[in-house]
């Protein structure tokens, strides 16, 4: 998929239904019939805006605001606890490393995940919501800690006047029923961590020591499948190894999920497993031909959930214009098991990214910087990239340890996006309940 920059701010692309133009500042599709789109081509070719069509120039002048700086960090409304610095896996492609992040097995007590919880809700007026989430390592390793934070959160929660949710990553091989019972009793997300049918979770998530381990996510699955949490996705690895996506997509999505998604392998203790290169383009041809088959379903009337392109158009739709990739660091950290903040579970142990803790309290300041730094008009290559509020910048973790190998493959897959939000809002306005803009 092509999408033509015509500056930093304007992009034109083509879909099956004509001619579009995509502000970025606002990130909003117009569109237009084939002698706009030229003229704008033209105009800008000139660098000359005094060329441009009366219709794009008083779109131009009327684009909504760009991200703008920040007075004070965010309050921080969400936390994820490290619950268990180790793993019962041994995927070689980890960027925890098996949970230890690179430093010795650490399991969190209960009293730091009931003060982590206090730390969150205190932070909050009453009427905020809140999300509460488990991580690892794999969290159910600490059974009895997540169980007792679950109950104690709920409970102080409640109290506080907070509407709290809760979340959890697992790779489903630990657990039993009482934990599936407990997911589906308090308002979870859950996260399953399954690379594919047997064959590829086999070769790419074994168990720590090399055992298979297709057939124990498969039995844990069915225990959430049996007490339905209020959200099951799967998120799917890609390594140099996966192979062919759709068909990944197919069975992930035939085993019960309500969505599903990947996730490239960037940066990895063990690089031969990252995609970069041809790797990385043959990955992002994969996705497009997921996105196709979707979009496909979709316009057909029926259900696909496949996660990356759902994100998309819903980014799309609201006229995202972000300064940043995700909320690290912002509505958002992570505590490791000693009760140290970071800016989010990928970034653990990572004195760049370290905010203070549950018992000395978050570094405002060092958070503001990180935020003001870090902001997408103040980087390079990004500020003159047209993808950039839809991107933010790119994943900290990964910038941090690789730099960015991926822009090339965020650019295709952000035109093919544009593509099908295009044919997706006139084949099916039902789906965003919105009127389309044309000049």
């Amino acid at each position: 998929m092509t999408a033509t920059p015509l500056s930093s701010n304007l992009v034109r692309f083509a879909s099956e239904t004509g001619q579009h133009l995509f502000f970025v500042a606002g990130s909003r599709i117009f569109d237009v019939d084939n002698e706009t789109a030229e003229a704008v081509e033209a105009a800008l070719g000139l660098d000359n805006a005094d060329l441009l069509p009366a219709t794009v120039r008083h779109l131009l002048d009327g684009r909504p605001a760009t991200p703008q700086p920040l007075a004070r960090a965010p309050a921080i409304a969400s936390l994820s606890l490290n619950l268990m610095q180790a793993c019962n896996m041994g995927c070689g492609y980890c960027y925890a490393e098996q949970g230890g992040f690179g430093g010795p097995t650490k399991a969190m007590a209960a009293d730091v995940a009931r003060r982590s919880v206090d730390r969150l809700l205190k932070s909050l007026p009453r009427g905020r919501r809140a999300v509460l989430a488990f991580m690892g390592g794999e969290p159910f390793m600490a059974r009895e800690v997540l169980h007792e934070a679950t109950r104690y959160a709920a409970r102080a929660a409640a109290d506080a006047g907070i509407s709290l949710a809760f979340s959890v990553t697992t790779n489903a091989t630990l657990l039993r029923d009482e934990d599936a019972e407990l997911l589906a009793s308090h308002p979870f997300s859950v996260t399953v961590s399954l690379d594919g049918p047997p064959a590829v979770q086999d070769r790419q998530r074994p168990m720590l020591g090399g055992a298979a381990s297709s057939g124990r996510v498969l039995q844990g699955l069915a225990k959430l499948l049996a007490r339905r949490p209020r959200e099951l996705t799967a998120r799917m690895s890609v390594t140099a190894s996966t192979g062919k996506l759709l068909p990944v997509l197919d069975y992930a999505l035939s085993l019960g999920f309500d969505s599903a998604g990947f996730s490239p392998v960037v940066a990895a203790p063990h690089s031969g497993l990252e995609l970069s290169g041809e790797r990385l383009e043959a990955f992002t041809a994969e996705m497009i031909a997921c996105g196709e088959h979707a979009l496909g379903e979709w316009i057909a009337g029926r259900p696909y959930r496949f996660s990356n392109l759902e994100a998309a158009m819903s980014e799309l739709h609201k006229g995202a214009a972000r300064a940043h990739p995700c909320g690290a660091g912002a509505g958002y950290l992570s505590i490791d098991a000693d009760g140290e903040a970071y800016a989010c579970h990928r970034l653990v142990g990572d004195k760049r990214f370290h905010f203070g803790s549950v018992d000395t309290g978050f570094d405002e300041a060092g958070r503001l910087a990180h935020l003001e730094t870090r902001a997408v008009d103040r980087q390079e290559p990004c500020r003159s990239c047209w993808a950039r509020y839809l991107c933010g910048g790119g994943c900290y973790h990964e910038v941090a340890n690789r730099g960015r190998p991926a822009c090339d493959h965020v650019r295709s897959w952000l035109a093919f996006a544009l593509k099908a939000y295009a044919e997706l809002s006139q084949a099916r306005p039902d789906l965003f309940d919105m009127p389309r803009s044309s000049t």
